[in-house]
């Protein structure tokens, strides 16, 4: 008994060790980052709750124009004109992505197979600006016209389609929409490698058109996220840019949605705000800020990570992100309709809850969904 209780404290005693040790080495890279989170999540009251943040981004009329002043290089006026249309979905695209779109209009950004199997008019265009590489610029131009005259979904204006430019596609996006389909129930905004699961994302949408619901704003939420000050990070923000501690509250830039409503609000923020932030998801929750509108979590809209495969998965899943080549397998899977169902009954809410247990609550989980998603 003697020499069991001395091994247990030698072995207790080498564990101490080894995470004293790795906290020795770490130490500044965890403690930088710990004390930034822990400052700007208590900080991220005073960004939500008082208009400080608003009055710092405010700007005239004529400056806020300047931001979005680009001629119309490819444009469709009339796409929504005629049908009542629950959803318009902007796809974030880049001039050269041709097998991305393809890929959508193939699978989820399928109007006619939305309009056949869900019975609901969805609208999506590709919204981008001019190839940033100006040898290969007029060829890849030629080509997006001809693209265009077979399918009529691009909508491109003409600024560098850059990183750095991603709030011009943001005001693109809600600039477009407030002239020319005001008038859908939703509007959406997704990068062109997002998987998409159209038919629960149409039933979702319908269930609270149903109910009528205003100032909706849904996605992957970011709360009390601190700004970037590492020069190498490609999300570096300089403190000339973004003075405070915390971002307000916003959706990943990924995916969301926004009702009608809060659409106009956004648009109407645009004009009155500085654009010159260069991350179009922070500057998203600049203007939900200025307009009083906050985003709501939902566990199954996908953030930075990518879904794993599974039908109990598939069942619930909203959107997920990092889908550059394998769209159509995705697609193919997750529509099955064997799929639909699998969690009928107790049974098969218990084998689903204990699959999605555990693929989603591993520690250092890196999926798109968060642990909480197995239980809903």
């Amino acid at each position: 008994m003697f020499m069991r209780i001395k091994k247990c404290q030698f072995l207790q005693l080498i564990s101490m060790c080894c995470v004293f040790s790795v906290l020795m080495v770490c130490w500044e890279d965890v403690d930088h980052h710990v004390v930034s989170h822990m400052r700007s999540y208590s900080y991220r009251y005073f960004i939500n709750s008082y208009n400080f943040l608003n009055k710092s981004f405010s700007v005239s009329r004529e400056e806020a124009k300047s931001f979005s002043r680009f001629p119309y290089l490819i444009n469709h006026k009339n796409v929504c004109k005629g049908s009542e249309v629950l959803l318009i979905l902007c796809v974030k695209s880049s001039p050269e992505n041709f097998k991305r779109r393809q890929d959508i209009r193939a699978t989820w950004g399928n109007e006619t197979y939305i309009d056949r199997e869900l019975g609901v008019s969805v609208k999506v265009i590709f919204v981008m600006g001019v190839h940033h590489d100006h040898h290969t610029r007029d060829e890849i131009q030629k080509k997006l016209v001809r693209e265009d005259r077979i399918f009529g979904d691009l909508v491109q204006q003409n600024f560098l389609d850059t990183f750095h430019n991603l709030t011009l596609k943001l005001l693109l996006q809600f600039h477009w929409v407030h002239s020319n389909c005001a008038n859908a129930q939703f509007v959406m905004s997704a990068d062109d490698d997002i998987f998409i699961h159209m038919p629960n994302l149409v039933h979702y949408l319908q269930e609270r058109s149903r109910q009528q619901v205003r100032d909706f704003w849904v996605g992957h939420v970011h709360r009390g996220s601190p700004p970037i000050r590492r020069k190498d990070s490609k999300y570096y923000m300089p403190f000339d840019m973004y003075q405070w501690s915390s971002y307000p509250d916003y959706t990943a830039g990924a995916a969301y949605v926004v009702s009608k409503d809060v659409a106009a609000k956004v648009y109407h923020a645009t004009l009155t705000l500085n654009a010159s932030i260069y991350i179009d998801d922070v500057f998203m929750g600049i203007c939900g800020n200025a307009m009083g509108v906050s985003p709501q979590e939902h566990v199954y809209f996908s953030g930075e990570g990518k879904t794993v495969y599974h039908p109990c998965i598939y069942e619930k899943m909203m959107t997920s992100h990092g889908h550059d080549k394998d769209i159509r397998y995705l697609w193919k899977v997750a529509t099955d309709p064997n799929v639909k169902g699998i969690s009928s009954g107790l049974l098969g809410k218990l084998y689903c809850t204990a699959v999605k247990v555990t693929l989603l609550c591993k520690p250092y989980n890196v999926n798109s969904y968060p642990c909480r998603a197995a239980f809903s």
